[in-house]
């Protein structure tokens, strides 16, 4: 009878772990490469603040900014400002998970 319990409780406890695992995803740029300004969106099932981060080649950080979530899809716009042409990664982070990929400023 124990077993049994023992076992239950952790088959609850992998479904809620499992279920809240995916915090972000569905991340992507639109467009990219792009010339001025680019819409980073990505899906979420919290409401949370994310922190934005963009980072050059060589790993320095050149842009973060803290972004309060909805549930479902997020957009946010990103303004190229004075940075140069080239590759760049960013990353969408939250307490739980960070998700990067890539974009190009021509």
């Amino acid at each position: 009878m124990i077993k049994k319990t023992l076992f239950t409780l952790f088959l609850f406890v992998a479904t809620i772990v499992l279920s809240q695992e995916k915090t972000i995803e569905n991340l992507s740029t639109a467009p990219n490469p792009f010339k001025q300004n680019t819409n980073i969106s990505f899906k979420t099932n919290t409401v949370s603040t994310v922190t934005l981060l963009v980072k050059n080649v060589l790993g320095k950080t050149v842009f973060k900014k803290k972004i309060k979530t909805k549930i479902g899809k997020n957009t946010i716009p990103f303004f190229k400002d004075d940075l140069a042409t080239g590759m760049y990664i960013y990353s969408i982070q939250n307490v739980e998970k960070i998700v990067s990929k890539r974009f190009v400023i021509q």
